[in-house]
């Protein structure tokens, strides 16, 4: 992808996010840095601009919908489209509690963001979407909300099997982005989900085995790609996941 792309990332201020907007920055495409906290986006969008990449920070809640509604706006005020939304912000809330014990309470407000903060940002950004010569819907998930991994977890990972909250929420997502990518099937917007790996970051209190760089170079690279699929769980090893 040669011609330079207007990239809006959400949750863009640390982690995997964070990577993704600076390898995609470095790449020569403008990234939106979206994030709920003004400070810490204000600062991530310039220390970023401080590399020479054209960041920009985008005040984005997602589970606010008038923040989502004015980061279209504003989106469609100084470009006019967007070519690629990477819908990366989440949170989890499991704590290593079983199923049973964990509050619907915190069920719900992972769901908020990890699920409908998702498809609030995708309705408010397909217009401008749908003005891209190729847009891209890129949402990222996790193995661990695969059917796939859910019935039969490898031994290594059989630990983080029961995390209701977010392993849950991403199977719903992957649900979601299969249901997006069906109904875009005839237009040039391609939807797929995408995994950065098991990345050491705040979410899971850095226990990953790659580094959140290696992550985000992982979605950038997926994101970006020529002639990509659609309706997809895109794998960070190259190929797809299972679902």
């Amino acid at each position: 992808m040669t011609q330079q792309k207007i990239v809006l990332i959400t949750g863009a201020n640390k982690g995997i996010g964070y990577a993704t907007a600076r390898t995609i920055g470095r790449a020569g495409h403008v990234v939106l840095v979206g994030a709920r906290d003004r400070e810490r986006g204000t600062k991530a969008a310039a220390e970023l601009a401080a590399e020479g990449l054209d960041a920009r920070f985008v005040r984005l809640d997602v589970t606010d919908l008038a923040t989502v509604e004015a980061a279209a706006a504003f989106v469609d005020r100084e470009f006019g489209r967007l070519d690629i939304l990477v819908n990366n912000a989440a949170i989890s809330r499991d704590q290593h509690r079983g199923p049973s014990e964990m509050p619907v309470a915190d069920l719900r407000e992972v769901y908020e963001t990890n699920v409908l903060g998702v498809v609030a940002v995708i309705n408010a950004m397909l217009p401008l979407l749908r003005r891209s010569a190729a847009g891209r819907i890129a949402n990222v998930s996790s193995g661990l909300g695969t059917v796939a991994f859910l019935t039969d977890p490898a031994p290594e990972l059989r630990q983080y099997a029961t995390l209701l909250g977010y392993n849950s929420s991403k199977a719903a997502l992957n649900a979601v982005t299969l249901m997006y990518a069906a109904e875009l099937r005839d237009t040039p917007i391609k939807v797929n989900a995408v995994s950065p790996g098991f990345c050491a970051t705040d979410l899971n209190g850095h226990r990953g085995v790659l580094s959140a760089d290696e992550g985000g170079a992982h979605i950038a690279r997926q994101v970006t790609m020529d002639l990509p699929p659609t309706g997809v769980f895109l794998s960070e090893l190259g190929g797809s996941h299972p679902w």
